[in-house]
């Protein structure tokens, strides 16, 4: 496609359209009857499936083949339409096919050669006159033949062979069948003479041409030819011809022979066979390509002649010339295609400008609307323009017609039109790729990069409106969109925001959208952009033609038709049009009266008055024609498909479908078991432009064209349920592939054929022919190259309507493999919509508990999963893990995540370690980079409006985030205000900038504080203009941003708050601005009139209608009092006190149905019933309070739904009582920040609480749930800083700021928190020794040595500033390095070694330092290295590690030497060094004093063998280095720029593996050392701020700033028993975990004595379940962390802990060893 048509298409030109690249490949197989029907039959069993397959999972195309040669019945041939459709379909090939379209099998026979079925009235009258002349009869002529006056100009029709042999289709009276079809078949040959003596009398005498003379004597098969090769252009890419000439045809045994050559009167035809030599032998191959074309000669062998037993070896060779074309051909297709970004991009502007052209070609009329729009084009409006009517009220019609004048009315510019009818390709049906397409059109008639559009929908839509502005007076903007209303993929807070309301100068934008005022539900989006677009002129109706104008339009069609009827009927197509004139009433009328003949009955003109009626009138004719059964089945699948089927999948589930085979091949035996091609092409002819070829899930399929046509076929095909659910069934066994790839179907034989075949069996089985339907393809390298989209899109749907719940949750909802895949190609809401679908029309309880369980893991990991789908298995794990053993289909959905999963992420969580589904956390929303500071809930109470640097928008009822706008501001929003239509929203920052949002279209204004020498406080919105606020003023907007009036505040006070609804109706809160003066006062405002100052102190709040007030006065002391607006005398009147009060009030507020007051004090909340003054006092436990950073805001306390409960949010946690008893019942840990704000909803069904926090999030909480039970996950207060693990058990010790955390890393438990000082204990490092018994730490200036079972400090001593920690000397000495700043200004370093557990001094010493540098120790851990200068050089300090002695200083002299950061101990060399600076790492003899060599990028880390090294740069990418030659080895990250973020890089302790962390994308990811290949890569819940691995390489510890500990086993599916490995660990085995985690409750309860007798109890106790517990895994681990056999458990046990044996229960520590056999336990116990 050369530059200029390329400009001309992205212009939306409509002139030369180039054709639309197609999804299909089909072809057209031109053969006679029998003569090819061994090879035919062939290439259907062993090579179409191959091609299938070959087009599919290569190039994702569908391959068909139109074999109109098989499956011929009596019924096609009776109305002599074969030879019609068989053009009719080279043509559609020659259309629709990417490739080779027609195929030619040639042989020795000219084949049937049938009398034509039309003939022009004026040729047949010739005819007739030559038969005359020549004294024939012509009365079979007239008998067979018709005038039809209808058709301009006249013809004659040959009538169907049974309106005259009346039995000639009574298969059920064979006898008289056979009569008739003798007599037709004789009657065929007479007139065959008859018009071939006419003809060639009448070329002899100059009346006819040779052409129209050989009209009468060519068969089918020759016209097939000339259509798909000899008139074609290009032979070499599209057709392709094997011919096949045998030798020594047996002429004895004439009935066979007949198969393969012409036999006429018992002799051999010669008229044929010369008609044939020269189609075959001169005109084919002179016009075929010569590659494509092969040539066969076999010998004629046996009575059969030709047969598969015989002629195997032709037959090969046969199957690979035809395969090897064919895909050479497609290969060589798509290699012309072009497959670019752009080149897809033009095959969607195609599709549409097409539809765009074809509508206009059948438009007329509409001159009035057609006005309208035009004076919009040229007029000055900057609104879209809204066309809106009924369904098939022409609004399509008209918006083409429209978009194709515009270069007309436009002629002095060069308008660039899109055009888009949504719904008409895959690329316009979803929002997403809609805009995307339209954003590349736009690009690139502007030139401007395609780079530049964003992916994901919110900037996507905001970056649509910017290209707007790039449309000029010489170039204008038209944007046509038909059917807006058909968008999929918006939610509905997104449905049509995404339409430009105010357009920039030069831009235009004509939508359509249906409106029917007796369906609100239909016409939902028309009203929703009636409140978008204000203006009513820009909202056009579209009504019906009116009976003139369709009258005219219908003799318009009939004229361009070359069609006429006669005075009756048009009387009848008048009277119907006068009852209805809808577009596509007319339409269905025009193709009914097109059929009529002149001839045609009365009764066989019926036309019905509506729309339905017309629909199923035509159904039933058609069903009538072509058999109900085949019929209704055909068009119920398609209307049961939930996209639409391609014809592929229809002939395949018709091919599936017995019923209609038996009814189909009830007098026949099929060679292949399947429905012939030749019918659906028939009844899809009688379909004509009704089933329109659209595309979904990157597949052409057939779908209704217009809504009402498939409510018809509901109404007709899905009234009996049974029936339905077969239809849905047989569709979900197709995408199940329960038949495909080759598996024969079981059917049973018809009683008519078991009698005329002579069958013994009454079953059999048949390969149908169906492609096996995987949920991934994959290309030779194994790597998946497309997903099963039509499976993934259509399976779900049809298994739910055939409540197949079974088969649902085995291959769906709880199958990993599925799930995985569905979501690595299609969003999140396409997964979980299958939950919500499925839940909907399930009973079961338990099992939709099930479904809810996964569908809320899924939702609660909707960040983490939308962006990397390879986690999967890690959420379901981390979430659902506690569920596992109570919900069967859960467990077994976990347990192929562990077994299927590490496939694609090897990181598995060793137990439950994210919020479990279920219990009171609904959902989590997470989006926000800073703290979200506001919420609102819509008025609609649909939707959550969050602010922070930007505004979120979800959606409540499935937690999807529908809009989010990034205004570039600079600080972060403080609060949020909706105007009461929900149209708008303002935020105010920290820094005084105001961001104005339009809500529905997302257009946002950025207003800088308009304040001098003020901040801005506050900001209000009414549904007219927006308000911003400081101290001493506020200034009033226009809601478009621009400034209307600035206004000082009346009172000398400063503003706290104001509540506004007009500039004459407002109040202002004023105080004293002391924070410790409680005193304020209210300035109320009303339609102009000032009332008097009303002044209270503490608290106050008012009712939604600003009518009633609720303050403390210094009258009433803390009471809490009523006050009324009296509007009349224009001021506030006490009306009551509520209730007395005791309490000093920080905050009071309404709950929202206005009945209670809830106000919040110090130590608790106190709740009144507004009405009655009741009250209830609900308490937070001691030590917890409230405080208020802020006169009248403090914590929020509400009620849940019926007064049962309250719930406030105080620090982290929620705290909920029941309100009768004032009970304080549960505290949940919500938050790991502080809860800013607390909302409460309660509607309908909702019952729940929504927070926000300074972790930002925002979290909606199900009160119903609040007493589920939690599955707690342990944490800390504060983030973990940093990890020790225990080399010889499952042991880690985690660094918090207050305390330091002793966790069991296989049960996820925080065992115990140590802290020598709990109320004011800085720790900052800590150490665990490698046999568990002494942890040293460092905490608020002193070092300690903790007994680990005791948890006893054994020795404290004071050392300030330590900035190290070491364990030496197989962790029997410490040594603590700590900074000191010396009196003159120099740093020093003070470092202490002490004995473990005494903490006796060894010895200390000091030196100097310029910045500090952690000391290392030798690989033989004989020596420290300490960095140290000596003046102003640096040199190393080489200290005796044992005695502390010096052994020497070595000065650091070396070229290219820079200044370092690291000291690196090389494992595998004592004696040597490496000194990290920021370009290399320098390897130093610290024996030799010398200088050894650099190895350039190193940064430090090493591998325990010192063979290798890692290179991991802040701004991305990371490569194995080999140390010994200073090379990298392979490039684990290839160099991208991921910004400058904080990096972790390490490899495991048993070198296996490199684990990469990165802060910018929260990720871990895993690289197998050997091949450099990455097994994971794992998103963290929260940003990583410490990793550990254990000593075995199976386990990574993650502390994260959110205080958890997360124990991740890396699961590499090479690493032999790693699934055993999984299977055993405790959290997969629940019972074992109950009892391990009981008992390590028990033992975390106290430090006291406990008895012996209790030990042993608890002791045999889990003796007892060891034996009930059946381990089914073998132990094949190799790496293990426990004692392999009881001999060394007892000195594993003394080893662990310090302690007599059994002075702690036993089963606690063999808790710790899952792999112990319970024999052994028992004995051991």
């Amino acid at each position: 496609m050369d530059d200029r048509t390329v400009d001309k298409i992205f212009s939306g030109s409509l002139e030369t359209l180039p054709p639309v690249s197609s999804k299909v490949c089909r072809i057209f197989t031109s053969s006679t009857f029998t003569d090819m029907l061994m090879e035919r039959n062939t290439l259907m069993a062993e090579v179409y499936p191959r091609l299938k397959e070959f087009c599919r999972e290569k190039h994702g195309l569908e391959f068909q083949v139109v074999d109109m040669r098989w499956g011929v019945r009596d019924e096609a041939t009776d109305d002599h339409m074969t030879t019609e459709l068989c053009m009719r379909e080279i043509i559609n090939c020659q259309k629709l096919s990417m490739g080779p379209n027609f195929v030619f099998f040639g042989g020795q026979k000219y084949g049937y050669r049938p009398i034509p079925t039309v003939i022009l009235g004026s040729e047949l009258l010739i005819l007739r006159e030559a038969l005359i002349n020549m004294g024939v009869d012509t009365i079979l002529i007239d008998t067979w033949y018709k005038k039809d006056s209808n058709a301009v100009p006249f013809v004659y029709i040959l009538q169907p062979i049974s309106s005259i042999l009346v039995n000639f289709n009574n298969k059920r009276v064979p006898k008289l069948q056979a009569q008739d079809q003798a007599t037709w078949w004789d009657t065929l040959a007479k007139m065959q003479k008859l018009l071939r003596k006419a003809a060639q009398a009448c070329y002899n005498t100059h009346k006819m041409d040779k052409e129209a003379m050989h009209n009468y004597f060519m068969s089918v098969t020759e016209r097939e030819v000339i259509n798909g090769i000899l008139s074609v252009k290009n032979t070499k890419n599209h057709t392709l011809a094997l011919v096949r000439y045998i030798n020594n045809i047996n002429l004895q045994n004439l009935r066979r022979a007949a198969n393969f050559i012409d036999i006429v009167n018992r002799q051999i035809d010669g008229e044929a066979m010369k008609l044939l030599s020269d189609l075959r032998d001169v005109r084919l191959p002179a016009r075929i390509e010569s590659t494509n074309y092969h040539r066969y000669t076999v010998e004629w062998i046996g009575r059969e002649g030709l047969a598969k037993e015989t002629h195997g070896e032709y037959l090969q060779e046969f199957c690979t010339h035809f395969y090897k074309g064919m895909t050479k051909l497609i290969d060589r297709a798509m290699r012309k295609e072009d497959s670019s970004a752009q080149g897809q991009i033009i095959t969607e502007i195609l599709q549409h400008l097409h539809a765009c052209k074809n509508s206009v070609t059948v438009f007329y009329g509409r001159g009035e609307e057609v006005k309208k729009v035009e004076d919009y084009i040229k007029g000055p409006s900057v609104s879209p323009l809204l066309l809106h009517g009924a369904g098939g009220c022409g609004k399509t019609s008209l918006l083409a017609k429209c978009a194709s004048n515009c270069i007309e009315w436009l002629s002095h510019a060069k308008p660039i039109l899109v055009i888009r009818f949504v719904g008409t390709s895959p690329e316009s049906t979803a929002l997403t790729p809609l805009l995307t397409s339209i954003c590349h059109q736009i690009s690139y008639n502007y030139m401007l990069p395609f780079e530049d559009i964003p992916d994901d929908l919110v900037p996507l839509t905001a970056h649509l409106k910017e290209l707007l502005n790039c449309a000029t007076t010489q170039m204008p903007l038209l944007i046509f969109l038909d059917s807006v209303d058909q968008v999929t993929g918006a939610t509905d807070a997104n449905r049509m925001s995404w339409i430009p309301t105010r357009l920039p100068p030069n831009v235009k934008i004509v939508v359509s959208c249906v409106s029917e005022e007796n369906d609100p539900e239909l016409s939902k989006d028309y009203t929703l952009l009636r409140r978008m677009i204000d203006d009513v002129d820009q909202f056009l109706e579209v009504t019906a033609l009116g009976e003139d104008l369709a009258m005219d339009i219908i003799k318009r069609w009939m004229n361009t038709a070359k069609r006429d009827l006669n005075n009756y009927q048009w009387r009848v197509v008048s009277n119907a049009i006068s009852r209805c004139s809808l577009p596509i009433f007319v339409k269905l009328v025009f193709a009914e009266i097109c059929r009529w003949k002149s001839y045609s009955k009365p009764q066989d003109t019926y036309l019905a008055c509506n729309v339905m009626d017309s629909i199923m009138m035509l159904f039933s004719k058609v069903e009538v024609k072509h058999g109900r059964l085949l019929v209704s089945h055909a068009l119920a699948y398609i209307t049961a498909s939930k996209n639409g089927l391609s014809e592929s999948e229809l002939e395949d589930l018709i091919s599936l479908d017995d019923k209609v085979l038996d009814d189909v091949y009830q007098y026949h035996m099929p060679p292949v078991r399947r429905i012939p091609p030749l019918l659906w092409t028939r009844i899809r002819n009688d379909l004509p432009n009704y089933l329109s070829d659209c595309e979904a899930d990157g597949v052409s399929v057939l779908n209704w064209y217009h809504r009402q046509f498939n409510e018809a076929a509901r109404k007709r095909y899905f009234t009996n349920q049974n029936l339905a659910m077969y239809f849905y069934s047989m569709i979900a066994d197709y995408f199940l592939g329960m038949w495909g790839g080759g598996t024969p179907k079981p059917f049973k034989y018809t009683e008519i054929q078991r009698h005329r075949f002579n069958l013994k069996s009454k079953e059999g089985l048949a390969d149908r022919k169906v492609p096996a339907q995987p949920l991934v393809y994959f290309n030779k390298e194994g790597k998946p190259s497309r997903y099963n989209l039509r499976k993934f899109g259509e399976l779900p749907f049809h298994l739910v309507r055939a409540r197949r719940f079974e088969d649902l949750y085995k291959y769906v909802l709880f199958n990993y493999q599925w799930l995985h895949a569905k979501l690595s190609s299609c969003p999140l809401q396409a997964v979980l919509s299958d939950f919500e679908d499925a839940s909907s029309h399930i009973d079961d309880r338990d099992q939709h508990r099930e479904l809810m369980l996964v569908a809320d893991a899924l939702r609660l990991g909707g960040a983490i999963l939308s962006q990397y789908p390879d986690m999967l298995s890690p959420q379901l794990i981390g979430r659902l893990l506690p569920e596992m053993e109570t919900n069967p289909h859960v467990k077994s959905l976990l347990e192929q995540c562990d077994a299927e999963g590490i496939e694609h992420c090897g990181l598995l969580p060793s137990y439950h370690c994210s919020h479990t589904p279920g219990g009171p956390l609904k959902y989590s929303l997470e989006g926000h980079q800073f703290a979200v500071f506001g919420f609102c809930l819509t008025h609609d109470l649909r939707y959550i409006v969050s602010v922070s640097n930007k505004f979120i928008t979800w959606d409540l009822s499935t937690s999807d985030l529908t809009r989010e706008v990034v205004p570039g501001i600079e600080g972060i929003m403080q609060e949020l205000v909706l105007s009461p239509d929900n149209k708008y929203s303002i935020a105010h920052t920290n820094n005084s900038q105001t961001v104005l949002l339009n809500m529905l279209t997302s257009e946002f204004f950025l207003l800088e504080n308009p304040m001098s020498g003020e901040k801005v406080i506050g900001t209000l919105l009414s549904d007219s203009c927006a308000l911003i606020h400081g101290e001493r003023s506020w200034v009033l907007y226009t809601l478009r941003g621009e400034e209307k009036e600035r206004v000082s505040s009346p009172i000398d006070k400063p503003i706290l708050f104001m509540d506004f609804k007009s500039p004459n109706d407002y109040s202002l809160v004023c105080w004293s601005g002391d924070f410790d003066d409680k005193n304020m006062l209210v300035h109320t405002v009303v339609a102009s009139t000032s009332f008097p100052i009303l002044e209270f102190h503490s608290v106050m709040t008012w009712t939604k209608c600003r009518r009633w007030l609720y303050c403390c006065t210094e009258d009433h002391g803390q009471d809490v009092c009523v006050y009324r607006r009296d509007d009349e005398a224009s001021c506030w009147t006490l009306d009551r006190v509520v209730a007395p009060n005791n309490h000093k009030l920080l905050m009071v507020h309404l709950t929202g149905d206005q009945k209670h007051l809830i106000g919040t004090f110090m130590t608790g909340f106190q709740v009144w019933e507004v009405e009655s003054g009741a009250a209830w006092t609900l308490m937070l436990p001691h030590g917890i309070r409230n405080i208020s950073t802020q006169l009248l805001k403090s914590n929020s306390c509400v009620l849940s739904k019926g007064y049962k409960y309250a719930v406030a949010g105080v620090r982290k946690n929620l705290y909920v009582w029941e309100l009768q008893s004032q009970d304080l019942l549960k505290v949940l840990d919500a938050h790991f920040g502080r809860i800013i704000d607390m909302v409460a909803l309660v509607v309908g069904s909702w019952n729940s609480v929504i927070t926000s926090s300074l972790d930002r999030t925002v979290k909606v909480w199900n009160i119903n749930n609040i007493f589920e039970q939690v599955h707690v996950i342990d944490r800390h207060e504060l983030q973990v800083d940093d990890i020790s693990m225990a080399a010889n058990s499952p042991i880690a010790v985690t660094v918090t700021r207050n305390c330091v955390g002793i966790w069991n890393v296989r049960l996820g438990k925080l065992v115990s928190k140590l802290a020598d000082s709990p109320l004011g204990a800085i720790v900052t490092q800590a150490g665990i020794t490698s046999n568990s018994r002494y942890i040293v730490s460092t905490e608020s200036g002193n070092v300690l040595i903790w007994n680990v079972r005791a948890e006893a400090v054994l020795f404290k001593g004071e050392q300030k500033n330590v900035q190290q920690l070491l364990l030496l000397d197989d962790d029997s000495k410490c040594v603590a390095v700590s900074k000191v700043s010396l009196e003159t200004g120099e740093l020093s370093c003070f470092l202490v070694t002490r004995s473990i557990p005494t903490g006796e001094k060894v010895y200390e010493l000091d030196y100097p330092i310029r910045t500090f540098r952690q000391i290392a120790v030798t690989a033989d851990g004989l020596f420290l290295v300490i960095p140290s200068i000596d003046g102003l050089k640096d040199v190393l300090l080489i200290y005796h590690a044992k005695t502390g002695t010096l052994v020497h200083k070595m000065p650091l002299k070396y070229s290219g030497f820079k200044d370092f950061h690291l000291v690196v101990p090389l494992p595998n060399k004592p004696t040597q060094v490496a000194l990290i600076d920021q370009d290399k790492g320098n390897i130093v003899d610290i024996r030799t004093k010398k200088f050894v060599r650099s190895i350039p990028k190193w940064g430090g880390k090493v591998s325990k063998d010192g063979r290798y090294g890692l290179y991991a740069p802040a701004r991305g990418g990371l490569e194995l280095l080999e140390l010994r030659h200073g090379t990298s080895v392979k490039t684990l990250i290839p160099r991208v720029a991921e910004g400058v973020f904080s990096v972790i890089c390490l490899f495991t302790r048993t070198d296996e593996y490199v684990l990469y962390y990165h802060g910018g994308r929260k990720t871990i990811r895993v690289f197998r050392v050997t091949d450099g290949k990455m097994i994971a890569n794992y998103r963290v819940q929260a940003e990583l701020t410490a990793i550990a691995a254990s000593e075995d390489g199976r386990t990574i510890v993650l502390g994260t700033v959110d205080g958890c500990l997360s124990s991740i086993t890396i699961a590499d599916p090479t690493r032999p028993g790693i699934r055993d490995y999984l299977a055993d660990l405790p959290s997969r085995n629940p019972q074992e975990e109950d009892v391990s985690v009981e008992l390590l409750s028990w033992w975390r309860t106290g430090r006291e004595v406990r008895r012996p007798a209790v030990c042993l109890s608890l002791s045999l106790t889990c003796c007892k379940i060891g034996h009930t517990h059946t381990h089914t895994h073998t132990h094949t681990h190799t790496h293990t962390l426990f004692p392999p056999s009881h001999t060394t458990l007892l000195p594993f046990l003394s080893e662990v802990f310090t302690t007599p044996l059994l002075s702690l229960p036993l089963p606690f520590y063999i808790s710790m060893h899952p792999h112990y056999p319970s024999h052994t336990l028992s004995s051991t116990c």
